[in-house]
């Protein structure tokens, strides 16, 4: 009886280093857990459910007064969830972070491949295409928001090689990222398919020779820069009144340069207003 007691004892008086006081009286913007992997289901415009594994940014605001935030409760909150944590779930595990943490402010990022299927353009011989995607939830001042980040490979072809050139053009591969606030859902295909269409060519995982010769020529026939591609794909944005908020940005891959070529714009539809 006596051992058992102390043991109780003891175990009652483990320190909670993390929960004691702070005299240096600054707040920390975001703490918490980098690159936690968790499984994640996705379901996409077809109705199909993709089971694939995300990694998880999980941070909190640190009040002044604090040490330090309990670091296991992070983990905790994603495994008290099912298996696999879902679009709706994921907005739960946001505010569920802000409480449980006993924090003003939660922030989660939540990244994952998304994979399609894409039919090449002439011969039509199928295969997977795959898109980076991040889920970014917030919770601030009592005010919840969700940002979708999607980077779309695709093909630029430069018009002012075009232009000046004899004959051929230099082209390369590029990654446009679209993030979106929204005030109604939008599928992650939906970004996807906005900016392949505005590109000089979509990308595909495989070409047979046909549609080798028909990719190279659409390119070829539709010269975009890089300011061209962030500018068409903002306009078709503007044009959708359930976006709120959108960054989009277009990095070329330059295959006649050692640097890449950037461009960004950034809009909110309140300061338009």
């Amino acid at each position: 009886m006596l051992k058992t007691e102390t043991a109780s004892a003891s175990v009652t008086e483990i320190a909670d280093v993390q929960g004691s006081p702070d005299t240096r009286n600054i707040t920390i913007d975001k703490v918490g857990v980098k690159d936690l992997r968790h499984p994640v289901r996705i379901q996409d415009r077809s109705g199909l459910e993709q089971h694939t594994v995300a990694n998880f940014n999980m941070y909190v605001e640190l009040p002044h007064n604090f040490k330090g935030t309990h670091m296991s409760r992070f983990v905790e909150i994603l495994s008290r969830h099912e298996r696999e944590i879902s679009v709706k779930s994921f907005r739960a595990v946001v505010q569920e972070t802000r409480d449980h943490l006993d924090a003003g402010t939660s922030h989660i990022e939540m990244s994952f491949p998304f994979f399609l299927e894409k039919a090449a353009p002439v011969t039509g011989v199928k295969s997977l295409m795959d898109y980076q995607v991040t889920f970014v939830g917030e919770v601030r001042d009592e005010q919840a928001s969700t940002e979708v980040r999607v980077v779309v490979p695709v093909t630029s072809l430069c018009p002012c090689s075009k232009k000046i050139s004899q004959y051929g053009a230099h082209n390369q591969r590029s990654h446009v990222t679209v993030s979106v606030k929204a005030k109604a859902f939008i599928w992650i295909e939906e970004l996807i398919d906005i900016v392949e269409q505005e590109a000089s060519c979509e990308l595909y995982g495989l070409l047979k020779r046909p549609d080798e010769k028909y990719v190279t020529e659409k390119a070829y026939e539709n010269p975009k820069f890089v300011e061209d591609m962030v500018r068409d794909v903002a306009g078709r944005l503007n044009a959708d009144d359930r976006i709120l908020q959108y960054v989009v940005e277009a990095e070329n891959f330059e295959s006649i340069h050692n640097h890449s070529a950037y461009a960004q714009i950034t809009f909110s539809r309140d300061e338009q207003q």
